[in-house]
């Protein structure tokens, strides 16, 4: 059977057929990323069969999930949606070489629309309209002939059974190689499109969503501060963004991306480890009283944190100020200000607003809180990528030439850390001013500064670019990052200033960040640990 459109005879298809010819397409024109891995792990020229027997599986695996979920009123909607997902996520992977597992859908549904255009290139249009929009209008246009339920849900059943003969046959004809693939080699299946979004969609719902309201389970309501003769407290911290340790002069790096902090006395920490690799994971991990290897969002999300027992002394004034894209729910309690819009943040040039705006004001809030402890967190833009030449002023570029580009793949690896170590050097002067700016306060308060980068980032190195990948197989540089404490004058009397410089070469994480704060405010709860504590000297 055919019909006529527009003068042009179009054949009539059946459904088994369209989600052939559409799997087909996904398997072929979506799948780069994963048989590059895969061809990387097995070569061609001792493994030719394995890598044909891997693309047909995987085409009958897409071939089964669409007719699972095949009717006459689903088929074409849910291959429409999925191609065009597909599209884009096939340009993310290939692009930077980014897993979209649960994690990284949480952060592409947090990121804000500013964040957003900063990813945004010709190149993914492209990907989007000739691997997305073009084939999703042909399967929308393709005429389909729909039998009657009996026939269609035989013929459905008939198609699962020879799939499934199929994958079966191959499993067992190439058994000794699939027991390395999936025992071995698990990351390879990550980068399987569109099977393994589709898995994290569904894992993501599950682990964000509940059946009913969400019940916050109070910690910590016990903690008091018990009143002593001593000057009250000022501490700020500062949360960075995507800064990789490595890349701290501070730490050893080659080029001098610290000038400013190397002229305070600050005590560095070079061995500190995030509890994730991206801000949706490590921001609610680092003040979660949850380690890293119990914490999960949906227990993070159901307690509260370290910021809430804080409060509950009702001792400790709390403002967050944050200049990225929000607190990833550790402050939902708490008073907190959004400096990335110009009402609230002054300094903003070249159409962003800078980190250093995130002090004015504060000498206001300061001067309201008598007779109170007082926390500050400010939350960085940082070197937020890929666009790393927007996250510093003119006056920074020190190290050229530099990315003028999101699409990293196109500089050189020399361009991307010149552009990357510039964001660093801007960093360096803001964490200087925040350390100026408490020094006003040295008679007054004990005046303390904290600063930890949230997560690492890829640099182009094994190909890799940004952050997000899964805790397990991702590099060093996504995971080890910049962390120092400075001490005003009443607090190096006050604090042991000796005892943290002599465990500031120990290996730490992000988990001992929670009983820190509350030792450093002499805070007494059931749920404090001395010895995740790195101001307490056991």
């Amino acid at each position: 059977m055919s019909i006529h459109f527009k003068g042009n005879t179009i054949k009539t298809i059946s459904q088994i057929q369209l989600i052939l010819y559409s799997s087909v397409f996904l398997v072929l024109f979506d799948n780069y990323s994963f048989f590059n891995n895969l061809i990387s792990v097995y070569s061609l020229d001792n493994n030719l069969g394995f890598v044909l027997s891997v693309a047909i599986i995987l085409l009958c695996v897409t071939i089964l999930f669409f007719t699972l979920l095949s009717s006459k009123w689903t088929t074409k909607p849910v291959l429409i949606l999925v191609i065009l997902i597909s599209s884009m996520t096939n340009y993310f992977m290939n692009t930077y070489h980014v897993v979209i597992d649960e994690t990284m859908l949480r952060n592409a549904l947090q990121t804000d629309l500013h964040e957003s255009m900063d990813l945004f290139s010709m190149q993914q249009v492209l990907y989007f309209i000739f691997l997305g929009l073009l084939p999703a209008y042909v399967i929308y246009k393709v005429p389909v002939k729909y039998r009657t339920f009996k026939t269609e849900l035989w013929s459905k059943i008939k198609t699962i059974l020879i799939l499934l003969a199929i994958i079966a046959t191959l499993l067992y004809i190439f058994s000794k190689y699939y027991t390395s693939f999936f025992r071995e080699h698990k990351p390879l299946r990550f980068t399987a499109n569109p099977l393994y979004w589709i898995y994290a969609t569904g894992k993501y719902i599950n682990l964000t969503y509940n059946n009913g309201p969400i019940i916050v389970k109070p910690v910590g309501e016990d903690a008091i501060i018990e009143d002593t003769n001593k000057s009250k407290k000022l501490v700020i911290m500062v949360v960075g963004e995507a800064a990789r340790a490595d890349h701290f002069s501070l730490n050893g790096y080659k080029r001098e991306t610290n000038p400013m902090l190397q002229q305070e006395d600050i005590i560095n920490f070079p061995h500190v480890y995030s509890c994730g690799t991206s801000t949706a994971v490590s921001v609610p991990c680092m003040f979660s009283l949850l380690d890293r290897t119990d914490y999960s969002y949906k227990k993070g999300r159901l307690q509260e944190n370290v910021i809430d027992v804080l409060k509950h002394t009702k001792k400790i004034a709390l403002l967050w100020r944050d200049n990225n894209s929000d607190s990833k729910g550790v402050a939902l309690r708490i008073k907190h200000e959004n400096y990335r819009i110009p009402k609230n943040n002054t300094i903003c040039t070249e159409g962003e607003c800078r980190d250093i705006g995130m002090l004015q004001g504060l000498d206001n809030f300061i001067s309201k809180q008598q007779g109170k402890d007082i926390f500050i967190v400010l939350h960085q833009m940082g070197n937020h990528g890929p666009a790393y030449y927007k996250r510093y002023t003119k006056a920074f570029e020190k190290f050229i030439p530099i990315c003028r580009t999101n699409q990293l793949e196109e500089c050189t690896k020399e361009e991307i850390a010149n552009a990357y170590d510039n964001a660093l050097l801007y960093t360096d002067n803001f964490l200087y001013q925040v350390i100026q700016f408490l020094k006003k306060y040295d008679n007054k308060y004990q005046t303390v500064m904290l600063y930890m980068s949230d997560h690492g980032e890829s640099l182009g190195e094994k190909g890799l670019y940004l952050h997000g990948l899964p805790y397990f197989m991702a590099p060093d540089a996504q995971k080890h990052i910049g962390a120092f404490i400075w001490l005003g004058k009443q607090s190096k009397n006050n604090l042991n200033e000796t005892h943290l410089k002599h465990i500031s070469n120990q290996t730490f994480s992000q988990d001992y960040l929670s009983d820190s704060l509350l030792g450093l405010f002499n805070v007494q709860t059931n749920v404090y640990d001395s010895n995740m504590d790195i101001f307490h000297e056991n």
